[in-house]
């Protein structure tokens, strides 16, 4: 069971990377300050999944952290 929960910690961990990086649309400290003073905008479609997966998938990781510790 501890190998299960560890392996599912890296493949999670991995998603959100990947999740997270989805997210962000331009890097850089001149976009974010442009992106500052746009007004609020619901996220839609796609980019509400994405957003609800990377907030279950960051729960996930911290209920499966506390389990490898609970096991160990």
């Amino acid at each position: 069971m501890l190998m299960f929960c560890k392996v599912a910690q890296i493949i999670m961990s991995a998603l959100i990377v990947v999740f997270v990086l989805i997210q962000s649309k331009s890097a850089g400290l001149t976009s974010g300050l442009k992106s500052s003073f746009n007004m609020y905008r619901s996220l839609r479609g796609v980019e509400k999944g994405v957003f609800i997966t990377t907030v279950v998938l960051g729960v996930l990781l911290v209920i499966n952290s506390l389990a490898i510790v609970l096991l160990s």
